[in-house]
């Protein structure tokens, strides 16, 4: 079935980007960077001037009822280009921001391998948890299961993963080398 192409819908798009460039009065055409599109003046490389076609200003996203810490205003929940954050509503008098995400929670666990450091709870940028030492980048010491206090049995390692299975959850060792679990 041969389908007829609707002309109307690409000279109404024409139509709608159809504006002049404020700097010289050439109009403005639809470019793309690696960013994404934009518009530029026709008039490129005489007059520099670009207009971007959507914009992340950080529009609020929910009112949080809380008051900001350095100035007493409400906090507001925004989008912005990098993702949602906690801003203040008096911007940009205030410049407070904060990350909605959870703070980083502290297992009271010894790193084991350097002894000084205590091992946190984080996400990977794919947001899976995993455990790792608070010295880092001194201690690169890091486990994808939660941490559990114990020693292995067989070669005397500091620290145990609490590791689930189909059968239920067994104790394994958190060295590399061994990883052997424990009994019970």
């Amino acid at each position: 079935m041969a389908g007829k192409i609707d002309e109307q819908l690409f000279s109404a798009r024409a139509h709608a980007l159809e504006q002049h460039c404020p700097q010289c009065g050439a109009e403005l055409v639809m470019r793309n960077s690696k960013r994404g599109p934009f518009l530029g003046c026709a008039g490129y490389p005489a007059c520099d001037f670009i207009k971007p076609l959507h914009h992340n200003d950080g529009h609020v996203v929910k009112h949080l009822g809380k008051a900001c810490p350095d100035c007493g205003e409400e906090l507001l929940l925004r989008q912005g280009r990098y993702g949602m954050f906690i801003g203040c509503s008096g911007y940009p008098a205030c410049h407070h921001i904060e990350s909605p995400e959870r703070k980083a929670e502290d297992t009271q666990l010894t790193c084991p391998e350097c002894g000084q450091g205590h091992l946190l709870e984080r996400k990977s940028r794919y947001g899976k948890t995993f455990y790792a030492c608070d010295q880092y980048p001194g201690c690169h010491f890091a486990v994808n299961a939660k941490p559990v206090a114990g020693h292995c049995q067989q070669c005397g390692f500091g620290l145990l993963i609490e590791k689930k299975l189909a059968g239920g959850s067994k104790l394994q060792c958190a060295d590399r080398k061994c990883h052997a679990y424990q009994d019970a």
